[in-house]
């Protein structure tokens, strides 16, 4: 979750607070609780001030102010009304969220709050104030039917914080979750699959069966490049010959195998599927303009083709595309090379 969903949930919840304290208001009225009532004119004043720290980007003064208030107004109700109305059940929520919002504080690199310490705080309030009111009793007596619908209404309140802050915090595992898979599995410059990911899929298409084919492709002088116009340079064509096999093959897994090395999976036959592809694909590199700092620099790449057999490991498999691929880089290079001379002798 970033700044400003934060902000924009802060917001909401702050106004979901402030109707309540009105909502309460009016009941402390009914009930005669004069203190209460008072007690909510500063509780309002807590929110509208809240309003301008989450305008202003000070939600860490707006936790730490929120957080005193409401284990306040939790302690004073408490004690003023019995701990049969429920009051003493935010601490419920208060808690865990405190946790959630430590934690936000040190994604963002904001001034982390000490949620033990505050919890130890909120701990020893509930306890003081809901053993006041069962050994002294409330300041207010109200009728038990009372009690017992606000305790259902103060419950509700309870759990909907609950819920929303632990979807909210699932949602958050499961994008972090994402986040770290996605780095696993991927090269960081070109975005493409990396090769230990790209060894399962390998294997993992061994297992499911079917005709299909690996190309191994390598680009053409690239030491060359990088000598010439520099590593910069040399990722630019990296990342940009990326986006063309995305574009090209988008039906295909790519990863990037090593340095300028490449090695794609698709289905379909070597020579009638494969071949055909691969060779589209070697004419659109090499007719792309790469451009670095206005400079143009010539891009192809030569690749070997191999079709899966199943006497064949993951690793003869490759080591097969491979050797064809080298085969071409020894001849002439910017070719897609299915067989060797040598097997074509056979």
């Amino acid at each position: 979750m970033d700044l400003k969903s934060i902000r924009k949930l802060t917001l909401t919840i702050n106004s979901i607070i402030l109707l309540l304290v009105f909502g309460l208001a009016g009941f402390f009225f009914l009930c005669k609780a004069s203190f209460l009532i008072w007690f909510s004119i500063p509780t309002t004043i807590v929110y509208l001030i809240g309003y301008v720290l989450i305008f202003k980007d000070r939600l860490d003064i707006y936790v730490r102010l929120v957080y005193f208030w409401l284990t306040l107004y939790m302690s004073v109700s408490t004690i003023c009304l019995g701990y049969k109305f429920g009051f003493h059940l935010y601490c419920l929520s208060m808690i865990p969220i405190i946790f959630y919002t430590e934690y936000m504080a040190e994604k963002l690199n904001r001034s982390k709050i000490n949620a033990i310490a505050v919890s130890g705080i909120i701990v020893t309030c509930y306890l003081i104030s809901t053993g006041y009111a069962a050994y002294i009793g409330p300041i207010y007596e109200t009728e038990n039917g009372i009690a017992g619908l606000f305790w259902l209404f103060n419950s509700g309140i309870v759990l909907f914080f609950l819920i929303v802050y632990s979807i909210i915090m699932l949602r958050m595992v499961g994008s972090y979750e994402k986040k770290l898979t996605d780095i696993a599995h991927t090269d960081r410059l070109t975005g493409l699959y990396n090769r230990h990911f790209m060894m399962t899929k390998l294997e993992d298409s061994i297992a499911a069966g079917g005709e299909m084919f690996v190309a191994m492709l390598d680009i053409d002088n690239f030491k060359k490049i990088n000598d010439t116009y520099g590593h910069n340079a040399g990722d630019y064509v990296l990342e940009t010959l990326s986006k063309i096999m995305r574009a090209s093959l988008d039906d295909s897994e790519i990863s990037r195998w090593g340095g300028e090395e490449f090695l794609i999976l698709s289905d379909g036959n070597a020579e009638a599927d494969g071949l055909p592809k691969i060779e589209s694909l070697r004419k659109s590199i090499e007719e792309h303009e790469f451009k670095f700092e206005d400079k143009e620099i010539i891009v192809t790449i030569t690749a070997g083709l191999a079709g899966f057999h199943k006497e064949l490991s993951v690793d003869q498999w490759v080591k097969k595309a491979d050797d064809r691929l080298y085969f071409g880089k020894n001849n002439g290079k910017n070719r897609v090379i299915i067989k060797t001379d040598a097997e074509l002798a056979k």
